[in-house]
């Protein structure tokens, strides 16, 4: 289709993204190796075309996903890169894991020695640690800790490839808590090496935050998510300079003079006060913007600022045009991104909806296409 058809679209420049990788590759000593975080359909911005992009330039020595279903995409469409899917997979799909050369994440004896009894040849696996997320994998506090890694590392069909563990806060370098997450990360693995006789050929821990923040807990390899398409996770930029990948765009499809008392959208919580010039554009919360920062978000048209009003609805939100000389329909509005010399960050617009830069650029829906600029 022709980008002048399109309702609502999302730009992507796989420039800045190679850009990003190749910052954060450079703060890192070489020989470090890079985890090119695709999961969640490479947070909005498309995991395939992504990965082609990182696997034809040779930007990283693997990929993350989250789930099966997400690595048979990457298989699916040609992808021959290491994956590493780092959520939960039911034992049962072991040998499908097999079959498309998958490597897993274990973070539970009961899960591997299931896959092990289902397996013909050895399955890679990264062993999952828990060190203060709360979230997943062996807990080395557990009384249970020694006799699971005995095990494990005994299993026939288990290779313990990798080990890692998750950050919780290092994006807040002031709080104090990843040094301790890190401490107890180094504690385990020398214990694991002391009880099997085994040292792991990956250990990584560097997540977005501790990329920024930590450069000293690099490791074997570094897996920033978030910062791989532009967004810092915290405050801080460490010294690297990050370029945004995803701009998202809407097209003007009517406008309408509107009159002191009229309301707008839904629950009629905006009532002008005078005359107004007001826009629909074809974007809304099934294309990711949030309801809840209905009345809060403005947008950029002609280079400069127009006021989002009243609720946004399913398909559709409405902006003040008003004073905004010689615009019409099909003019272009940008709802994150740059308009010329003007710029809204998604930042910006994660902050009045209530939410993180993440869930925004997570939120953006299949149904709005994607155009790769570069």
């Amino acid at each position: 289709m022709n980008d002048s058809k399109k309702r609502t679209w999302a730009e992507i420049s796989l420039k800045s993204i190679e850009s990003n990788i190749l910052a954060m590759r450079g703060a890192f000593p070489a020989g470090t190796r890079f985890l090119g975080v695709v999961k969640a359909d490479a947070y909005g911005h498309g995991a395939l075309r992504i990965a082609e992009m990182i696997e034809r330039e040779s930007l990283a020595e693997y990929l993350a996903v989250s789930c099966i279903d997400e690595a048979a995409e990457l298989r699916g469409g040609g992808i021959k890169s290491p994956i590493l899917i780092m959520g939960y997979t039911p034992a049962e799909l072991a040998p499908e894991l097999q079959g498309m050369r998958i490597t897993q994440a274990v973070g539970d004896i009961k899960s591997a020695i299931e896959m092990s009894a289902l397996l013909k040849s050895p399955l890679k696996v990264h062993l999952k640690l828990e060190t203060g997320m709360g979230r997943t994998g062996f807990d080395p506090r557990n009384q249970n800790f020694d006799r699971d890694m005995l095990e494990l590392f005994s299993l026939p069909n288990i290779e313990v490839e990798g080990a890692f563990t998750h950050f919780a806060a290092s994006d807040e370098p002031e709080n104090g808590f990843t040094p301790i997450q890190f401490s107890a990360f180094k504690d385990a693995l020398e214990r694991i090496e002391g009880l099997t006789g085994k040292c792991v050929e990956i250990v990584h821990c560097a997540n977005s935050g501790a990329v920024i923040n930590y450069k000293e807990y690099g490791l074997d390899m570094i897996r920033p998510g978030i910062a791989t398409y532009g967004i810092y996770p915290g405050a801080e930029s460490g010294g690297i300079e990050l370029l945004p990948a995803m701009q998202l765009k809407s097209r003007i499809t009517h406008i309408y003079d509107h009159f002191p008392g009229d309301t707008v959208s839904y629950g009629r919580t905006c009532t002008l006060t005078d005359k107004r010039r007001i826009a629909v554009l074809p974007i809304g919360y099934a294309d990711g913007l949030h309801r809840i920062g209905s009345g809060k978000y403005e947008f950029l048209l002609a280079g400069r600022r127009v006021k989002q009003l009243g609720r946004v609805c399913m398909d559709m939100c409405m902006i003040d045009v008003t004073g905004v000389t010689g615009c019409e329909s099909g003019d272009v509005v940008t709802v994150f991104g740059s308009d010329g010399e003007s710029f809204i960050s998604v930042e910006e617009q994660a902050e009045k909806a209530g939410t993180i830069s993440y869930e925004l650029l997570c939120s953006v829906s299949r149904r709005v296409p994607r155009i790769y600029t570069d």
